[in-house]
C-alpha cells in the first residue's frame, strides 16, 4: 500500500482539504501585497529642482519656472537640472556670458543642489520623496526591488532545505513571525540603508510562503483534484494584486501602506493552530504516530467511516517503511540521478523566464495611458481569465504544453508590442495587458507543474532551488528596466526573449497530468524508465505497421 491508497481511504478531497486551502489563502494574498509593493512604495512623482522663492502652487508656475529650468527634447521642463543663472536676469553681453562658460544659445545648467520639490497630488510620501531617490540616485530606487528579490532568493534556498528537514508547518510559523517583525522594522526605517537591509530580510522571510504553501496543499490532495485546488488557491494571489490597488489608493503614505499590508500576519500566525502538517512528509521521516493522527482527523472531517481498526497504525507503518528517508535531503540530491538532473536544469530555466517576464511587466506600470491605480487594478483583473485558461489547459492539453504555451504567449505579446508606433497607445496598452495575463498563467502553471515533478522527499528542496533561480530573474527585472536609457525598447525585448527561451525549455520536461505524486527518488527514475519503454514500444509498433504495408 502507498500513500495514495491511504489518502483514498480518508478522502483525497473534502472539507479537510478545503479548510486547508482556506487557511493557506492568507499567505497567498500577502505575497503580491509585498512583492508588488514597490509600484506604490517606490513611486516617483513629478518633481523639479527646489528653487528659492518658488510659488506655492506646483501646477501653475510654468511662466516663472521658464527662467530657472531648461526644457527636455520633448518640451517638458527638466526634472534634474536648473540654469546656473535665472534667464530673466541674463541681460548681459555675450562676452560676459562666455566668461562664465556659457554659450549664447545654450545657457549653463547645473544639478539640483538644493534638493527637489515633488508633486504630492497622487502620492503624499514615497521612499523616493523621503530620501530624494531621483535623477542621479534613481538607480537606488530601482535597487530596492532588486535587494528585496535577492532576499527572496536566499530565503528560498533556506526554507526549501529546512522545511524538508524540519517540516512544512513549523517553517511556515517562522516565515509568518519573521515577516511581521521585519516589515514593522522597515516601516520604522530612519535611513535608506536601514530600509534596504530590512526589506531584503523581509524578502527572505516571505520566501517561506512561496516555498511551503503550494506543496503543503498538494500533499493532502488526490490526483484528480490537484489541478482544481492548485488553480483555485492561485486566485488568492490575484485577489492580493487587486487588493493592493485599493489599499494603495486609500493609503498614500508609504510607511502607513507598509504597515497596512503587514498587520494581517498576526491573524495568520493564529491560523496555524488549525493547519495540518503534511502526512506524506511525516511518513518519509518515520513519524508514524503523528501521521496516523492527522489521517484519522482527515477521515473524520471528510465523513469517511475509518477507525482505528480499518486504518491501523501498523498499516501506516508499512507505508512509512517503504517511504522513509534514511539520509537528510540535500540540494546535491537534485543532480545525483539523470532524470532529477534533467528536471532541475529545465525547471531552473523555466522559473527564471517566468519570474523575469512577470515582474518586468508587473513593476513597470508607466507609459500605458492610465494612472498607477488604474493600471494595477487592470493588471489584477486580467489575471482572472488567465486562471480559467490554466485550469482548462492543464486538464486537456497537459502541464507541459500549458507551460510552454503561456510563456510563448507572453513572448509574442511583448514582441508585437515592439512593432507598435508611439501613436498606437491603445494597442500597446492592450498588448501589455495581454502579456501580463499570459505571464500570470505561466506563473500559476509553474507552481503546479514543479510541485508534481519532484518527489516528496525532495519536493521542498526542489521548489527552493527553482525559486532561487526564479527570484534571481525577479531581482534582475527591475534593473532591466534601466536599459531604456540605451534603447527604449530594449527592456521589452529582454523580457520577451527570455520568455521565449523558457517556453522552448518547458517542452523538454516530462508530463505529469493524471500522474501520482512521486514519493522517492526511485519513483522519479522508475517513471523515466517506463516512459522510455512506452516510447520504444510505440515507435516499434509504428515501424511494424509501416513494414506491413511495404512487405508483399
Amino acid at each position: 500500500m502507498g500513500f495514495e491508497e491511504l489518502l483514498e481511504q480518508v478522502g483525497g478531497f473534502g472539507p479537510f482539504q478545503l479548510r486547508n486551502v482556506a487557511l493557506l489563502a492568507l499567505p497567498r494574498v500577502l505575497l503580491p501585497l509585498h512583492f508588488l509593493l514597490p509600484i506604490f512604495l517606490a513611486a516617483v512623482p513629478a518633481h523639479r529642482c527646489a528653487l528659492p522663492g518658488a510659488p506655492a502652487n506646483f501646477s501653475h508656475q510654468d511662466a516663472w519656472l521658464e527662467a530657472y529650468l531648461p526644457r527636455e527634447p520633448d518640451g517638458t521642463l527638466s526634472s534634474c537640472l536648473r540654469f546656473a543663472y535665472p534667464q530673466a536676469l541674463l541681460n548681459t553681453t555675450v562676452g560676459e556670458r562666455q566668461s562664465r562658460g556659457e554659450l549664447e544659445d545654450e545657457p549653463a545648467t547645473v544639478p539640483c543642489s538644493q534638493g527637489w520639490e515633488y508633486d504630492r497630488s497622487e502620492f503624499s510620501s514615497t521612499i523616493a520623496t523621503e530620501w530624494d531617490l531621483v535623477c542621479e540616485q534613481k538607480g537606488l530606487n530601482k535597487a530596492v526591488s532588486t535587494f528585496f528579490f535577492t532576499g527572496v532568493l536566499v530565503g528560498a534556498v533556506a526554507f526549501g532545505y529546512l522545511s524538508d528537514r524540519f517540516g512544512r508547518r513549523r517553517l511556515l510559523l517562522v516565515a509568518y513571525v519573521s515577516t511581521l517583525v521585519l516589515s514593522l522594522a522597515s516601516a520604522a526605517s530612519v535611513s535608506y540603508v536601514m530600509f534596504a537591509i530590512t526589506r531584503t530580510l523581509t524578502g527572505s522571510a516571505l520566501a517561506g510562503f512561496t516555498i511551503i504553501v503550494m506543496p503543503l496543499e498538494l500533499e493532502w490532495l488526490d490526483v484528480e483534484h490537484r489541478t482544481v485546488a492548485g488553480v483555485l488557491s492561485s486566485t488568492f494571489w490575484t485577489g492580493g494584486v487587486m487588493l493592493l490597488a485599493l489599499v494603495g489608493y486609500l493609503i498614500r503614505d508609504w510607511r502607513w501602506l507598509l504597515l497596512a499590508v503587514t498587520l494581517p500576519c498576526a491573524p495568520g500566525i493564529l491560523s496555524l493552530w488549525w493547519v495540518p502538517e503534511s502526512a506524506r512528509w511525516l511518513l518519509t521521516q518515520g513519524r508514524v504516530e503523528e501521521a496516523h493522527r492527522y489521517l484519522l482527523h482527515c477521515a473524520r472531517l471528510n465523513g469517511r467511516p475509518v477507525g482505528e481498526d480499518s486504518l491501523s497504525q501498523e498499516a501506516v507503518s508499512k507505508v512509512a517503511a517503504g517511504e522513509r528517508v534514511v539520509r537528510r535531503p540535500s540540494y546535491l540530491d537534485l543532480f545525483r540521478t539523470r532524470q532529477l538532473r534533467h528536471i532541475s536544469l529545465c525547471c531552473m530555466v523555466v522559473w527564471f523566464g517566468v519570474n523575469f517576464s512577470y515582474y518586468g511587466l508587473s513593476l513597470d506600470v508607466s507609459g500605458l495611458g492610465l494612472n498607477t491605480y488604474q493600471t494595477q487594478l487592470l493588471f489584477g483583473v486580467v489575471e482572472l481569465p488567465s486562471k480559467l485558461l490554466v485550469y482548462l489547459s492543464v486538464r486537456h492539453a497537459g502541464r507541459r504544453l500549458t507551460q510552454a504555451g503561456t510563456l510563448l504567449g507572453t513572448a509574442l505579446a511583448l514582441g508585437t508590442r515592439l512593432l507598435m508606433s508611439s501613436d498606437m497607445k491603445s494597442w500597446s496598452t492592450a498588448l501589455a495587458v495581454m502579456g501580463k495575463g499570459f505571464s500570470e498563467a505561466a506563473f500559476t502553471t509553474a507552481y503546479l507543474f514543479t510541485s508534481e515533478l519532484y518527489p516528496t522527499v525532495l519536493r521542498q528542496t526542489g521548489m527552493g532551488l527553482t525559486a532561487l533561480v526564479g527570484r534571481l530573474g525577479g531581482s534582475l527585472a527591475p534593473l532591466a528596466a534601466l536599459l531604456d536609457g540605451v534603447w527604449l525598447s530594449l527592456p521589452n525585448l529582454a523580457y520577451g526573449g527570455i520568455a521565449l527561451l523558457a517556453a522552448c525549455t518547458a517542452l523538454l520536461l516530462p508530463e505529469t497530468r493524471q500522474a501520482q505524486l512521486p514519493e522517492t527518488i526511485q519513483d522519479v527514475e522508475r517513471k523515466r524508465c517506463v516512459h522510455r519503454t512506452v516510447s520504444v514500444w510505440v515507435s516499434t509498433c509504428r515501424w511494424m505497421q509501416v513494414l506491413r504495408y511495404l512487405t508483399p
